[in-house]
């Protein structure tokens, strides 16, 4: 086996060595570049349609993230047992044929408010199953060892994607207005699409299953139950991601009614969270292992704190620069709790476990933007930022102390710790690395890196 695809070669980009993986990167690269161009576009014309933009945008927001919430377990249900590579295909069509819709709405002048909601409400429906496929495909198309690598490159491109799209939007916005960039979304799907098709069968490395055993979403419940580490960081996730990760209202709003920015300089604060976040996801290339809980729990604790910050930039210069700070902190812990779950689970429910970690990280987001949305109408828009930040640096704490109850050894029968000889879910350690696979050292190698990569994982 070459080392492109064991991991063995050092170099950053290793994973684009993998044929289909490059493929993918190269159509994900400009598919997502016209998903953030449409989403400042969309941002703006809710802005432009709305004398309330701050509950406008919490709608918004909502409505395009609730399908999240209620079908993305089905979604990773799906992953599980049909080809995530026809899976991906029919998501990007479907989401090219619903901008262009939108586009041709924009470029008639009869859009309304209610459509945009419609809209948003669909294309979350696409990504409740576009999401969790996605990010089990990557695993297929790589394999485990170069797992965080190509997940460090795709977390990259998608930053690219960030900076480029809300930069190149803000301009194209104020000058031609927010049609044009509907319709090169529209477009930028076919990139993907093509990618998909010209990729190479055989290389996929499609996990092995057994016909004869249905695919549940309650089975890969209750595995995740079983995984200890696994609920902590996820818990952690959710936190997180119900009052920190709603940048889609807090920024717009500050960049309207903080500081009376127009739609280029709009792009420009949007441009600095993904600055920042395309730097961490640079670093996290050189991972190789597992994160520790503790670098996860650290992450969220300074992510917290860089977006509290954010809230009290007394200027639109040093808002551009916190939300670099909290744009590379936010994307870090993103990184490192996706590495962990991943490379924590068995590949017979990845797609079901990274669909509840889609739900988590997504799917609080309605509720969040109802409650940071609620948060600024009664206060303003700082207060959304600095809230959620001090909420998040909280909830680390909280999870660290759960993390270290629970790697406590239980006495055993003579009172000796870790003699008990019952073994819970997570430290019972399967031939294979399956459902009850240790991680590393178990819970009590808490705050170490895990040195078994491929947990797991079949090569």
């Amino acid at each position: 086996m070459d080392k492109a695809r064991t991991g063995g070669d050092g170099g950053v980009f290793r994973a684009l060595r993998v044929h289909n993986f490059r493929l993918f990167a190269m159509g994900q690269v400009l598919s997502v570049t016209g998903t953030w161009a449409m989403y400042t576009a969309q941002d703006w014309l809710v802005l432009s349609l709305s004398d309330n933009p701050g509950n406008a945008l919490a709608l918004v927001t909502a409505l395009q993230f609730t399908p999240v919430l209620l079908l993305t377990l089905y979604g990773g249900r799906l992953a599980d047992r049909y080809d995530k590579r026809a899976l991906l295909t029919g998501a990007n069509v479907i989401s090219g044929v619903l901008a262009a819709g939108l586009a041709v709405l924009v470029f008639g002048g009869a859009v309304r408010l209610w459509q945009v909601c419609l809209f948003a409400a669909a294309v979350g429906v696409v990504n409740a199953v576009e999401a969790p496929t996605r990010m089990a495909f990557i695993s297929e198309l790589v394999g485990g060892a170069l797992l965080p690598n190509a997940s460090a490159l795709s977390a990259g491109y998608f930053n690219v994607a960030r900076i480029v799209g809300p930069a190149a939007a803000g301009p194209l916005i104020a000058a031609v207005g927010t049609g044009p960039v509907m319709a090169i979304n529209a477009g930028s799907f076919l990139a993907t699409v093509v990618g998909l098709r010209l990729m190479r069968p055989q290389e996929i490395r499609r996990s092995v299953r057994d016909p004869a055993r249905s695919v549940r979403v309650v089975d890969g419940l209750r595995y995740i139950r079983g995984e200890r580490d696994l609920v902590v960081v996820l818990g952690l996730v959710a936190a997180v991601g119900l009052v920190g990760m709603n940048f889609q209202l807090t920024v717009p709003l500050m960049a309207r009614t903080v500081f009376d920015a127009g739609a280029a300089e709009f792009g420009l604060l949007t441009t600095g969270l993904a600055v920042g976040s395309l730097v961490a996801a640079l670093l996290t290339t050189t991972r190789r292992t597992r994160p520790s809980a503790r670098l996860v729990m650290s992450a969220a604790f300074g992510f917290g704190l860089a977006e509290a910050a954010a809230g009290f930039a007394p200027s639109f210069a040093a808002a551009f620069g916190l939300f670099a700070v909290t744009g590379f902190a936010s994307l870090y812990f993103m990184q490192a709790a996706n590495h962990r779950v991943q490379l924590g689970s068995d590949p017979e429910y990845r797609g079901r476990v990274m669909a509840l970690y889609t739900l988590i990280m997504q799917g609080t987001t309605p509720l969040g933007a109802a409650l940071v949305g609620g948060l600024t109408a009664v206060a303003d828009a700082r207060a959304g930022l600095y809230v959620g930040g001090a909420i998040s640096a909280v909830a680390a704490l909280a999870a660290w102390a759960a993390q270290r109850s629970w790697a406590q050894p239980k006495p055993g029968p003579s009172g000796v710790p870790g003699q008990s000889g019952v073994a819970g879910p997570s430290d019972a350690v399967g031939p294979s690395g399956g459902p009850g696979a240790s991680s590393g050292a178990g819970l009590a190698g808490i705050g170490q890196v895990d040195g078994e990569v491929e947990r797991g994982v079949r090569l």
